[in-house]
């Protein structure tokens, strides 16, 4: 049986922040599988367009998965995103790994996950503008992205980042093989 990751996707999500990682998690070979997991079982739709229907909700989520991976979008600010925080505390408690990026880490920052480990983010002003309960900036690096104890955080531009540091936590390539997929999708087939 394959272990389940899940992905939560707010209302108007960044659909091309999660597409490189669950491509990869997704291949039959990884003995992984993403679900996605939403506020609710209504259809959401991408910032791109895509309608998903949701696999899990916030309120029935499996007793046993293996990472939360949240992606940026329009509508990290609205109240009811406040229902993700429940999962997240889980995760904490349970020593679940959470993978953030964009304005999935202005969240985590406004909810003092991050006040007290290395990340990053869209950048330190837009972590401070954006989340008010924001405490960390002393731990803020300006890095694509950033891997510590229990947490991946990325900024908006760092989608291939963001899935090199999951791959590489789950270990799911070699490291000479991960390098040459990062530099194939970071950089392409062609410099010019």
């Amino acid at each position: 049986m394959k272990k389940e990751i899940l992905i939560f996707l707010p209302e108007n999500y960044a659909d091309w922040e999660g597409s490189y990682i669950c491509s990869e998690l997704n291949n039959p070979e990884t003995g992984y599988i993403v679900k996605t997991l939403s506020l609710s079982k209504d259809p959401v739709k991408s910032m791109g367009g895509f309608t998903v229907i949701p696999d899990y909700t916030i309120n029935e989520i499996p007793a046993d998965f293996h990472m939360l991976i949240m992606v940026g979008g329009t509508t990290w600010a609205k109240p009811q995103n406040e229902a993700i925080k429940s999962v997240v505390d889980m995760c904490v408690e349970k020593k679940i790994p959470v993978a953030a990026i964009c304005d999935a880490c202005t969240f985590l920052a406004d909810k003092g996950y991050l006040d007290h480990i290395k990340h990053t983010g869209n950048s330190a002003a837009h972590l401070i503008k954006g989340a008010p309960g924001y405490k960390g900036k002393e731990h803020f690096i300006e890095k694509q992205a950033v891997s510590t104890t229990g947490f991946i955080t990325a900024n908006g531009t760092a989608a291939v980042e963001f899935a090199r540091e999951i791959l590489k936590y789950f270990e799911i390539m070699e490291q000479n093989q991960l390098e040459e997929w990062y530099q194939m999708f970071k950089r392409g087939f062609y410099t010019s």
